[in-house]
């Protein structure tokens, strides 16, 4: 025993001694073998990221949310125009093909078990057949339940089992600044997943919708994209998006979607009553310039001024005048025209609601029982 144990010792002591004439002698085949065990864990590392959701992964936002996002594909038959029929017009052009069909692609997000998918109203706009394509393969025709032109939205229906529906954010839990994706069919070639920033909430004046209150983003939106999901890092929807800021035709990195508190609101209205139902007053309002206000003689330089008011209307039974200021709707401060059409939209049709005036230097509380805004024609795009 006492044999091997001074064997062991010497074993121990010369490979010490050789370790320590390596270090001193020949460093560089120690960094050496050091360097290649370290490039190998740095492979492992690189591999396990690729191979995992890591910390800067985006992946499982995308596989959460990418099952929810459907491909529409619509057509329309354009058939020949009403004077095609007369036989000066067939003399003079040739008989028109009534068979040529107008094809379009967009995009749409399930939003419940039932089947009813949201997307844009100009991706649907005058289709005559709708089909809608999921990420697993299946196709089925679609439904359109109803349109919102004027916050550019639809709602179809499909009937497939085992939806894969999704998941709502809660829109003021977004900040300027936090990672988005954009999961859409860009020119047809498939579902395709791009990811940037907020990059702006709040968006209007735009001229694209009536009521705007886009979510500017970054990530790359196509035609195609129009009417599909705007998630955040979770996967959870945030937005529709809907249109881009574009002189070439494609991304230039500013996108516009719909937040997901108005497609909340249009969704259930359409679902419920067929409509989204909308207060409306009967006012023409302007965002106060300082021409306005020499016009109208108002001592205010921001703010929204009246500056016409229809006849008979809800307004104009209520007292509201030509060179008014509005001030609040039912308490709620007043300072563009977009926040006052949001809130008077608000407004349930038939109810009576308060409105804060300021005619001169006086300051009037008026009441008006709005009545239902009228259907709207779809903005041109």
């Amino acid at each position: 025993m006492r044999r091997l144990w001074l064997l062991f010792s010497q074993t121990v002591t010369i490979l010490v001694a050789v370790w320590f004439v390596l270090i001193t002698l020949k460093p560089e085949w120690v960094r050496q073998s050091t360097q290649w065990n370290s490039d190998l864990h740095v492979l492992e590392v690189a591999d396990s990221a690729a191979s995992g959701a890591g910390a800067g992964s985006l992946r499982g936002a995308a596989q959460k949310a990418s099952p929810s996002v459907v491909s529409i594909n619509t057509s329309r038959q354009s058939g020949a125009p009403d004077q095609a029929k007369d036989p000066w017009f067939r003399y003079f052009f040739g008989d028109q093909d009534e068979s040529s069909a107008q094809m379009g692609l967009g995009s749409g997000v399930i939003m419940s078990p039932e089947g009813y998918i949201l997307t844009n109203n100009h991706v649907v706009e005058a289709a005559d057949e709708i089909t809608v394509v999921l990420n697993d393969g299946r196709r089925t025709q679609a439904k359109l339940v109803g349109t919102d032109p004027e916050t550019d939205l639809a709602v179809l229906k499909i009937k497939l089992d085992q939806l894969p529906v999704m998941v709502m954010s809660k829109a003021e839990h977004i900040q300027v600044g936090d990672i988005v994706l954009a999961i859409g069919n860009p020119f047809g070639v498939g579902q395709t997943v791009t990811s940037g920033i907020v990059s702006a909430l709040g968006r209007n004046q735009l001229g694209i919708n009536t009521f705007e209150n886009f979510i500017q983003t970054d990530a790359a939106i196509n035609p195609g994209n129009s009417g599909g999901a705007l998630v955040d890092v979770q996967g959870n929807l945030l937005g529709i998006n809907t249109a881009i800021y574009s002189r070439s035709g494609g991304s230039m990195g500013i996108g516009f979607a719909i937040p997901v508190s108005t497609a909340r609101q249009v969704l259930e209205g359409i679902v419920k009553e067929g409509q989204v139902v909308r207060g409306w007053i009967g006012v023409e309002p302007t965002d106060i310039t300082t021409e306005l206000a020499k016009t109208f003689n108002v001592q205010r330089d921001t703010g929204v001024i009246i500056t016409g008011v229809l006849q008979s209307g809800p307004a104009y039974k209520a007292g509201i005048r030509p060179g008014d200021v509005m001030l609040a709707v039912e308490g709620k401060p007043v300072q563009t025209v977009s926040e006052l059409l949001a809130q008077v939209s608000a407004l349930k049709p038939g109810s009576t609601a308060n409105l804060r005036v300021l005619r001169r230097s006086e300051e009037l509380v008026l009441t008006v029982t709005p009545a239902q805004r009228p259907k709207a024609k779809a903005v041109a795009r």
